[in-house]
């Protein structure tokens, strides 16, 4: 499990930690029924504290990403790949009407605002 942290990033640790395990887990990097490290070794691994990955693994399992077995760890749980697709989409969908609000305040056209996003969009790719 890939988990790169920010201390440059508004975010907190805790949600760096659980927004990136979301992502592997809708990608499918992450499959149900896969174990996460436990606690203490996610820590050490990302020289955080324990606190710290406990409250991370706490929201993922709240999200209904992770399952906890006593004495075992902590699994990730089976996906429901349409819900969480809605989910993603849901959140786009609301990120972007925040854009296309700033937008009509500059009083950016949609031809330009669509040109941003396709930059924005295929800039990964390059």
């Amino acid at each position: 499990m890939d988990i790169i942290l920010s201390n440059s990033s508004g975010k907190p640790i805790y949600e760096q930690i659980a927004d990136q395990v979301k992502e592997q887990i809708m990608t499918g990097a992450l499959e149900a029924g896969d174990a996460l490290p436990s606690m203490r070794l996610l820590a050490k691994e990302l020289r955080i504290s324990v606190i710290t990955t406990k409250r991370a693994y706490e929201e993922l399992e709240r999200d209904g990403f992770l399952e906890n077995v006593p004495g075992k760890g902590c699994f990730v749980a089976p996906q429901n790949r349409e819900l969480l697709r809605e989910a993603q989409l849901r959140k786009v969908e609301e990120k972007l009407t925040q854009a296309v609000e700033e937008a009509r305040k500059g009083a950016f056209t949609l031809e330009e605002l669509q040109e941003m996003l396709d930059l924005l969009y295929k800039g990964d790719e390059l």
